[in-house]
């Protein structure tokens, strides 16, 4: 056991002194020279590469002779009538066109993530995706940024902020204005306040509904969010009426919740991009005066070049549409 563990501290120390050869190996060598060393190759001459690169002759053979000297072997014949590699240099030719090659397309990559042309964005929502602000923004940035994958994730808004500080996702999209401990916020939207009721319902009969006319009637809520936010938002709006609502929490989804007031087990509320939903039986009343803002939780210390892309795009379309809705 005890050998077993000083081969491991001997293999240890080996690598690291091997890497600290290469390092000093590499500081020696300039991305410069292997650009001016392939040229060199393939133009067949310091003159010809010294045209096509646009410099000195001489930059070009000076840096060719010190990288030279730096590996210790001679990589050039130099003839009457140009240079030609030798067997050393064929050899390194080789290998650092690939280095060059590699650290272009590093370099092209990490400028095309800078500009969010690529990457990837990580968004969490609890809302619909088929109509409203959220949807028309990934339609604009969509468009604008073909190349940056947009990864959608449908969830509870506090499951999503735990993400974000994780760092597993970039940005979430919730309702309220609730301040996210470390997390930074910015309110993008707004949206009608709709109560879902039964097609065969008398309130359905009416364009709009005041909470006056709902301080009886029985609602239904899911277990899982928004469920509790809604709980509370209806005995605060209803507490005015000296009345304290009968909200039934039930153990379904979204869907399943609007599929029982169809049939008539109670009423519920819901935001206006959730009113693409189409059931039968259902029918959706805006409530006068009543809305629901929406905005953007992010992690400041999150640098992904697509998530600060994605957020100015929002920021934009945001200012956009307020001052669309301005009065003149």
């Amino acid at each position: 056991m005890t050998q077993r563990v000083g081969n491991a501290e001997s293999n240890e120390k080996e690598a690291s002194i091997e890497s600290l050869h290469l390092a000093s190996d590499l500081s020696r060598l300039s991305l410069n020279q292997l650009v001016y060393f392939i040229a060199a190759c393939n133009a067949g001459s310091f003159r010809r590469a010294a045209i096509e690169l646009n410099i000195q002759q001489s930059t070009v053979s000076r840096a060719v002779r010190e990288l030279e000297d730096s590996l210790g072997a001679s990589l050039l014949h130099r003839l009457s009538h140009g240079v030609r590699p030798t067997e050393a240099g064929k050899r390194f030719h080789k290998r650092a066109r690939a280095i060059v090659r590699d650290v272009q397309l590093a370099c092209r990559e990490v400028s095309a993530i800078g500009r969010s042309e690529c990457g990837t964005v990580r968004v969490g929502f609890f809302s619909s995706l088929a109509s409203g602000f959220l949807a028309d923004l990934l339609k604009v940035y969509d468009f604008a940024h073909k190349g940056v994958r947009i990864d959608l994730l449908n969830g509870n808004p506090q499951d999503h902020v735990v993400a974000i500080r994780q760092m597993s996702m970039d940005v979430a999209f919730v309702s309220g204005e609730r301040l996210w401990d470390g997390c930074e916020a910015c309110p993008l939207w707004s949206e009608r306040v709709y109560l879902v009721l039964p097609t065969s319902h008398e309130l359905a009969e009416k364009c709009e509904i005041s909470w006056s006319d709902v301080t009886d009637e029985r609602f239904i809520v899911s277990d899982s969010a928004p469920g509790p936010e809604i709980t509370d938002y209806l005995v605060q709006r209803l507490a005015g009426f000296s009345h304290h609502p009968e909200v039934d929490t039930l153990c379904v989804g979204r869907d399943d919740l609007f599929a029982l007031v169809a049939v008539g087990r109670g009423l519920t509320v819901t935001s206006e991009a959730m009113t693409v939903a189409k059931l039968p039986g259902l029918t959706y009343r805006p409530i006068t005066g009543e809305r629901v803002p929406f905005c953007a939780v992010w992690l400041r210390e999150n640098d992904n070049p697509a998530l600060r892309k994605f957020l100015s795009v929002a920021r934009s379309m945001a200012r956009t549409a307020e001052a669309a809705h301005d009065p003149v």
